[in-house]
């Protein structure tokens, strides 16, 4: 049994963070700060100038000084980049004693194909931006991604930053554990990328064979426009799948396009996703699927509180 000293020596170890977010990420940021009683929640006046120009200001900027500071980001559009890079630039000077950015979606390259002289690297330039981060007091800033789409991507960042790469896998397999049929699923990869990616984290579950009478769930990193999944589950249940789920880390959803997986009035249950788990790393996707089948949202929250304690 540990004593009381144990005990307490243990938890004065932790550190206490003070969160500042954007505005997409309000909600996913009290879920943070719900996991534990050492993230404080802050808050930054994001505000415009009539040309349109951000007028921001950041609440407690004397009370965070000496203090561990993260941001909890969403890079949902160019159009809210710079005014987010203009507080995560000015947070670390502010003399705090450590600074964290947890970007949840590192969006930047997913349908980048470097073929040719003259194509633009844009999420190089993104990791650049990232890299260039002013150092806290306490060293470099803590840069936490989850699934990041292009492995390589990985390599992009410089020294000045420290990138915690992260991802969502645990919370499926825990999700894919609590389901009756748990002892038939089968995984199923959209392409090799995928299978590379994954494989190794999902081992409990049988990812090779005939998919007849079995519940399959593809697994991927991301999904846009959904064309991909949606010839995987017909291939699927054209074999013989009795159910087809699919779980994607970050539901970018351009256009709405994650209507096409909502269940219409009279269509085929067979053309049907049984289930669709995305995480809450896309805040406004996670606004527009809200209590609509077959979606379900498997919250990053834990695993972002235990990341910043990292």
């Amino acid at each position: 049994m540990e004593d009381k000293r144990e005990i307490k020596a243990k938890k004065s170890q932790k550190k206490q963070v003070h969160l500042f977010y954007c505005v997409e990420c309000e909600e996913l940021a009290r879920k943070v700060a719900a996991q534990s009683d050492l993230i404080t929640l802050q808050s930054i006046n994001w505000r415009n100038f009539a040309d349109g120009w951000p007028n921001l200001y950041i609440n407690s900027a004397h009370d965070i000084r000496g203090q561990h500071v993260a941001f909890l980001a969403s890079f949902s559009s160019p159009g809210v980049i710079f005014e987010q890079i203009s507080v995560i630039y000015a947070l670390p000077r502010l003399f705090v004693a450590s600074f964290t950015l947890v970007l949840p979606f590192f969006p930047t390259g997913s349908f980048e194909r470097m073929e040719e002289e003259g194509d633009v690297a844009t999420a190089f330039t993104m990791a650049r931006i990232l890299s260039n981060i002013p150092t806290s007091r306490g060293g470099p800033t803590s840069l936490v991604i989850y699934d990041i789409h292009a492995l390589q991507e990985r390599f992009y960042f410089s020294d000045h930053v420290l990138p915690l790469f992260e991802t969502g896998i645990p919370l499926l397999k825990q999700r894919l554990h609590q389901l009756p049929d748990a002892n038939n699923i089968v995984i199923a990869f959209p392409d090799d990328g995928a299978w590379k990616r994954f494989h190794k984290m999902l081992d409990h579950f049988p990812t090779e064979g005939n998919p007849a009478g079995c519940h399959v769930v593809i697994v991927d990193d991301l999904v846009q426009s959904g064309g991909t999944l949606i010839e995987c589950q017909k291939v699927l249940a054209a074999h013989g799948a009795a159910k087809v789920s699919a779980y994607v880390t970050h539901g970018v959803f351009p256009k709405g396009s994650w209507e096409r997986f909502t269940l219409k009035n009279g269509e085929n249950m067979e053309n049907a996703f049984a289930n669709f788990w995305i995480t809450d790393s896309c805040p406004l996707t996670v606004k527009a699927i809200a209590n609509k089948a077959p979606f379900e949202v498997l919250s990053l929250a834990g695993s972002i509180a235990d990341a910043l304690q990292i």
